[in-house]
C-alpha cells in the first residue's frame, strides 16, 4: 500500500534530559512537537518505518541501506551511554528497495558498510516513536553526494517498495535545518542560513516540494545545512500525492535550526510530480547560462564538447574577438555540475602562444585530467556550466599583509613544490586559509616556510 504518513524531524542530542542537563528546556517547543509527531505515527500503526539520517554511511555517488537482521546504538559519544536502542531490521524491504533502485538506475544498496551500529540521526527520532510505539520493523538509510534528482528518485523507489510490500510504511526525514542561524551557536551565523531556515519551512507549512529541490548547491552550503537531501527523499516518496502538511514547530536555538513538519498522503494528484519541472527548471537555467555567455567561456564549452564527442582537440574558431587571440596568459578553466566542482586546471603562466589557445588547452585538460574526478561523460555535457580566469603576472610579495582573499589569488612554493590557489573561492574566507590550501595543494607541510606572490584574475563565467 502507499505511504501512511511522513514527517520531517531534526536529531539534536541536547533535546534529551539525558544529554541536555537542563539545556533541553531552551528547546521545549521541539521536544513538544516530536511528541506529537510521535503520536500521530502511532495512531498510524506503521509496520515499517524508514529513517533517512545524514549520520548514517554516506558516500559522494552511492546511497547506504542498512543491511543485516538488526541493529543497536546509544547516546555514549553525547555522555550517556544509558539512552539506547536496539530495532529490527525489515530486510525483506530493504531487499526490495535495493532490487528497484537498481533498476532506476539509481546506486543505491547494501554494500560497504562500515558502522553497523544507528547513529543519532535514527536514535533520536526511534526513542521519541518508542515512548508511544513500538510494534514495527526499521529500515535505515544514509544520504550521499549524488545530485537531487536521485535521492528524489530514491525517495520514488521507497514509494513503490512500500506499494510491493502491501505493508503500512511511515517514512522519517531526520535532518536539522541551518548550522548558521546565530552567532552564538558553534559554527557562526551566516545570512544564508536564516533565509534557508525560513525558506525551507515556509516549503515544508505548504507542502512545496519542488522548493526543495531548487536551493543552490552552493546556498545550501553556504547556509550549512544538514538535512536538505532527507527532505528530497520525503518529497519522491510523496510523489505525485496530495498532501496534508503541517509546520508543528520551529525553533533557531543553539544557532541550529530545527524544524518539525508531518506530511499525510490524501490522495493522487498529477500535478504534484516535481521531478519533471525540477528538470525543465533546471534545463531552462541551463539554456540562460548558455546564452548568455561570452566568447572566453563559449571557446571553452567548445572546447569540451569537440573533445569529449570526438576524442580530438578542437582548432581555434574563426571570429573569435582580437583580445583572445593578441595577449598571452595563464588560464584556469573550470567545470560545474549542478553546483559541484567537476574539473579545473590551469597554468599560472602562458604555455600557448594566445589566451584562446590556452582556454582549448587547459579546457581538455579539466575535463578529462583532474586527478579528482573521472573524465566528463558525454551525457553530462549538457549540465556542464563552465567558468574560465585569465591570470595578471605574479608578483612576489614580502608578507601574507599584502594578500586579500577577494581580490587576489595566490601561489606557494618551497624548493620545486608550488601551488596555487585562486581569489574569491566560496568557503575561503582568510588568507590563512587560503595560504593553508595553496600549500596543501602542493604537498608542503604545515608550518613550512613558503615563499609567497599574488595575482588577480579576470572571471568569465
Amino acid at each position: 500500500m502507499p505511504i501512511i504518513g511522513a514527517f520531517i524531524v531534526p536529531h539534536p542530542p541536547v533535546i534529551l534530559p539525558e544529554v541536555g542537563r537542563g539545556e533541553e528546556q531552551k528547546i521545549r517547543k521541539t521536544a513538544d512537537a516530536y511528541r506529537e509527531a510521535a503520536r500521530r505515527i502511532a495512531r498510524l500503526k506503521p509496520e515499517t518505518i524508514v529513517v533517512t539520517s545524514p549520520h548514517s554511511v554516506m558516500y559522494a555517488d552511492y546511497i547506504h541501506i542498512s543491511p543485516g537482521e538488526k541493529a543497536g546504538g546509544d547516546m555514549r559519544q553525547f555522555r550517556a551511554p544509558q539512552v539506547a536502542v536496539t530495532a529490527i531490521y525489515d530486510t525483506g524491504f530493504v531487499a526490495e528497495l535495493s532490487a528497484l533502485a537498481q533498476e532506476a538506475g539509481i546506486p543505491a544498496g547494501t554494500l560497504g558498510e562500515r558502522n553497523p551500529g544507528l547513529d543519532h540521526g535514527t536514535l533520536l527520532p526511534l526513542l521519541f516513536i518508542n515512548e508511544q510505539y513500538g510494534d514495527y520493523r526499521l529500515v535505515r538509510t544514509g544520504l550521499s553526494g549524488l545530485p537531487p534528482e536521485d535521492h528524489y528518485r530514491f525517495g520514488m523507489c521507497i514509494a513503490r517498495a512500500a506499494e510491493k510490500s502491501g505493508k503500512r510504511v511511515v517514512l522519517i526525514a531526520s535532518g536539522d535545518l541551518s548550522h548558521k542561524v546565530s552567532a552564538e551557536g558553534p559554527y557562526g551565523y551566516a545570512e544564508e542560513g536564516v533565509q534557508f531556515d525560513r525558506e525551507i519551512t515556509e516549503a515544508m507549512a505548504s507542502g512545496d516540494f519542488l522548493r526543495f529541490l531548487t536551493f543552490t548547491p552552493e546556498f545550501a552550503e553556504k547556509a550549512a545545512e544538514c538535512g536538505l537531501r532527507s527532505c528530497i527523499i520525503l518529497a519522491g516518496a510523496l510523489d505525485g500525492k496530495d498532501v496534508d502538511a503541517e509546520l508543528l514547530s520551529y525553533e533557531g536555538t543553539f544557532g541550529v535550526g530545527y524544524g518539525v513538519a508531518s506530511f499525510i498522503p490524501k490522495g493522487e494528484n498529477p500535478e504534484r510530480r516535481f521531478l519533471d519541472a525540477y528538470l525543465s527548471h533546471e534545463a531552462a537555467r541551463l539554456r540562460q547560462l548558455r546564452d548568455g555567455e561570452d566568447a572566453y567561456v563559449r571557446l571553452a564549452r567548445q572546447s569540451v564538447e569537440h573533445f569529449i564527442t570526438t576524442g580530438q582537440r578542437a582548432t581555434l574558431p574563426d571570429g573569435l574577438p582580437e583580445e583572445l587571440l593578441a595577449r598571452r596568459a595563464g588560464v584556469f578553466v573550470s567545470l560545474k555540475k549542478r553546483g559541484s566542482l567537476r574539473g579545473c586546471i590551469g597554468t599560472i603562466a602562458p604555455v600557448t602562444g594566445s589566451v584562446a589557445e590556452e582556454i582549448l588547452r587547459n579546457a581538455v585538460s579539466s575535463c578529462s585530467e583532474d586527478p579528482r574526478f573521472d573524465k566528463v561523460r558525454p551525457e553530462e555535457l549538457p549540465e556542464l556550466v563552465y567558468s574560465v580566469d585569465v591570470l595578471s603576472s605574479p608578483e612576489p610579495i614580502e608578507s601574507p599583509d599584502a594578500l586579500d582573499v577577494k581580490r587576489y589569488g595566490v601561489i606557494v612554493s618551497t624548493g620545486r613544490k608550488r601551488g596555487l590557489l585562486l581569489p574569491n573561492l566560496e568557503g575561503v574566507d582568510t588568507v590563512a586559509q587560503q595560504i593553508a590550501i595553496a600549500s596543501q595543494k602542493a604537498g608542503i607541510r604545515p608550518g613550512e616556510p613558503v615563499g609567497l606572490e599574488r595575482f588577480e584574475v579576470v572571471r568569465h563565467t
